[in-house]
This record gives structure tokens, C-alpha cells and sequence, in this order.
């Protein structure tokens, strides 16, 4: 097994809510993975809130999908 050494602030360290100065490759894994998907979901969040999609119900939301896959369909 190979061990590797990586430097990050305080500031990151509690950012990330590591509780311990060593760490599994899966959980620095898991820890990034959360990360860009927290990240991800803001800029959803924010992107939805500029072109007015975050006012939009989940009826709204299905009926807009069945037809995405229904002109996928139809374009085969």
C-alpha cells in the first residue's frame, strides 16, 4: 500500500468536517464526491432561480419530462 501526503488549511479542514488527520482513499473520496455535489446542487439552485424554474411544481416538472422522452422516442 502506498501512503500519500496532502496539505490543505485549517479553514479547509473544517470546510470538509474531516475529524481526523488520516483518511481511507474511500473516504477522502466520499468527502470530495459530497463536496461537488453540494456544489452542484447550489448552482442548480441558483440557475433555477434566474430562468424562474424554481417557482416551477413537480406536476409541471413530470409533464415537462414525459415529453423530453416522448420526442427522444420520436426522434429514433
Amino acid at each position: 500500500m502506498k501512503t500519500l501526503n496532502i496539505s490543505i488549511s485549517e479553514l479547509e479542514f473544517d470546510k470538509f468536517g474531516i475529524k481526523k488527520d488520516r483518511l481511507t482513499f474511500t473516504e477522502l473520496i466520499d468527502i470530495i464526491s459530497k463536496e461537488i455535489s453540494r456544489q452542484t446542487l447550489n448552482k442548480c439552485i441558483e440557475l433555477s432561480e434566474k430562468y424562474g424554474l424554481s417557482k416551477i411544481t413537480m406536476k409541471e416538472i413530470t409533464n415537462e419530462v414525459k415529453a423530453v422522452r416522448k420526442n427522444a422516442k420520436n426522434r429514433n
